[in-house]
């Protein structure tokens, strides 16, 4: 292996943009934004002392976000689970829960430079210590799952410089405690920094890199983007305006400067060598330990006040409280409302379920205007994102938001050796345990439409009560069938000005022993000639009426069918 040293861009340093001096440092801050959720009651907050031990099991028990004003022994600020729920989110881009997505979407298609600010300017370098100093076991890593490998923190949005092009790549990696100096992170999955640093170990290089802890749910927002451009530029993106940056005290790789702390260092050229883990996952289930590279710490900067953060991941029982869920189903929500958009699709709602694991399962409700659209619906999501494993489509009317809804479509509205479509041999998320050890996994998607051909069918109409707007327009129902009918009962009565209707059924039956009532096929009364004391159905209404007997028949009026038992 060649000697080692630390990789340089080849195509130059990225270029820095003017400074901005007035630059607001606090808004994009993390501590006045988890003070507004506490505000907002979204917080609860632990005044007395927290053991690091502590901290997992009284995050996993609530749905709040938490606050500890005194965790571990050295009594530091930490906060967890600050984007565990669209409302938090909402709160947090300064808009309603339901405009989340638009917000997001608006956002990412108006771009925003960076600009950089000196290092006497940059909070984030307020405290700076390297060297002994720079002593990783004094930060709260903490355990936070039963059978993990070491005590971790979680939060950390990696920051790196390509060397090949000179571009910032931004990520979001856990780092796990192995001595003073030195953590174990996770570059085990396909991504923009494995390639990166697979290039640097080939050429017997370092990377240079720097994790920020304690961010904006913006900064977290733009590390799970994948677009070909400088990605520190998405951090401003996302906010809405340009994104303070400042190089780090022992290397030249970016950190917004509004950051918490920031653990400056490299990845060694050794490559993959280190066991990692075992960690608790996106998807509820442990990672296995493998193999990765270890991070060097060379200096650690931070605010005189810091607040340290965790995420909330890979805890089974409770994935529909999971950051990671809730921010990846902006950016899923939006991505294929755009997909869709382009295909000339009539979306309702899109919806990605609290157990989805970091949007696995998505819920799409159509306005479906031809047939078939449902499954194109379902190609082009299954084609597109590769992170997603079963597609539910239904239709406008059902509330795809609640499970109850979508067992009724699946039991009214599903027919499984038709409206099922399997997708085999495809790429899916790497940690779904249920594929086993194959490198492919295979997908489903599930058209919970109504077919068109029948649609319009009472037998295909959804019932809801009776909403009578009582308004007398008729002195008998036989002048109100003369002039209204064929008429649904509950119409009747409207038009009778009826709030009772038994009247209404008396009425009707005079009719009938009278010879004059008759039904339609969906059930409508109408006046017509029938037997005195019978009820007349018309010629559709006759295709359509079912009568058992008791020999256990199924009699229409042409076609006898024997039931089974």
């Amino acid at each position: 292996m060649a000697k080692s040293k630390t990789a340089k861009p080849k195509n130059g340093k990225q270029k820095s943009v003017s400074t901005n001096p007035k630059a607001d440092m606090e808004k994009f801050r993390l501590r006045p934004l988890v003070e507004r959720l506490a505000k907002a009651g979204e917080v609860e907050i632990y005044e007395e002392k927290v053991a690091l031990a502590d901290v997992s099991p009284i995050i996993e028990a609530t749905d709040k976000c938490v606050w500890f004003k005194k965790a571990g022994p050295e009594k530091s600020e930490l906060v967890a689970n600050v984007m565990g729920s669209r409302r938090r989110l909402a709160i947090a881009m300064g808009c309603e829960e339901d405009e989340v997505v638009e917000t997001f979407q608006a956002r990412l298609a108006t771009p925003q430079p960076v600009f950089y600010v000196d290092k006497k300017d940059a909070p984030v370098q307020e405290v700076v210590l390297k060297g002994d100093k720079a002593d990783l076991t004094k930060l709260p890593f903490h355990p936070q799952h039963e059978f993990d490998g070491s005590a971790y923190i979680s939060s950390g949005i990696d920051f790196s410089i390509d060397p090949e092009t000179g571009i910032t790549n931004v990520g979001c990696r856990r780092l796990s405690l192995r001595n003073k100096h030195e953590c174990g992170t996770n570059v085990t999955a396909p991504s923009d920094l494995q390639r990166i640093y697979r290039g640097c170990v080939a050429r017997g290089e370092k990377l240079p890199i720097n994790f920020a802890i304690g961010c904006h749910p913006f900064d977290y927002m733009a590390s799970g983007l994948r677009i070909p451009t400088d990605e520190a530029t998405l951090v401003g993106t996302l906010r809405g305006e340009p994104v303070p940056l400042v190089k780090g005290i022992t290397n030249d790789v970016p950190v917004p400067a509004d950051a918490e702390m920031v653990i400056e260092g490299y990845l060694d050229e050794k490559g993959y060598v280190e066991p990692e883990g075992p960690y608790g996952e996106y998807v509820g289930y442990y990672g296995a330990m493998h193999l990765d590279p270890v991070f060097h710490v060379t200096a650690i900067t931070m605010r005189k006040d810091v607040m340290h953060q965790s995420l909330l991941h890979g805890s089974g029982p409770i994935l529909d409280r999971m950051e990671s869920r809730y921010l990846g189903a902006i950016r899923l929500e939006g991505q294929i409302r755009k997909l869709l958009a382009a295909g000339g699709v009539d979306v309702a709602k899109i919806h990605i379920p609290g157990g989805a694991a970091e949007g696995q399962v998505v819920r799409v409700a159509i306005n479906q205007q031809r047939p078939g659209q449902a499954r194109n619906v379902i190609s082009t999501i299954l084609g597109a994102i590769f992170s997603i494993k079963h597609v539910f489509v239904t239709d406008a009317d059902v509330d795809i938001t609640q499970d109850f809804q979508m067992d009724w479509a699946m039991v009214s509205r599903f027919q499984a050796d038709k409206d099922i479509v399997i997708v085999p041999g495809v790429m899916g998320m790497p940690m779904d345990p249920s594929k086993g050890d194959g490198p492919t996994m295979t997908k489903a998607g599930f058209d919970l439409t109504m077919p068109m051909e029948i649609r319009n069918k009472l037998t295909a109409t959804p019932s809801h009560a009776a909403k009578i707007e009582a308004k007398a327009r008729y002195q008998t129902v036989e002048k109100a069938l003369e002039a209204a009918g064929p008429i649904f009962f509950s119409k009747l009565m409207g038009v009778m000005g009826s709030t009772d209707g038994r009247e209404i059924a008396v009425e009707l039956d005079d009719l009938r022993r009278a010879g004059k009532l008759m039904r339609d096929e969906n059930g409508r009364y109408l006046l017509g000639k029938a037997k005195k004391g019978t009820t007349g159905l018309t010629p559709e209404g006759l295709h359509h009426v079912v009568e058992e007997d008791p020999n256990r028949h199924v009699r229409t009026d042409k076609i006898t069918i024997t039931r089974a038992g």
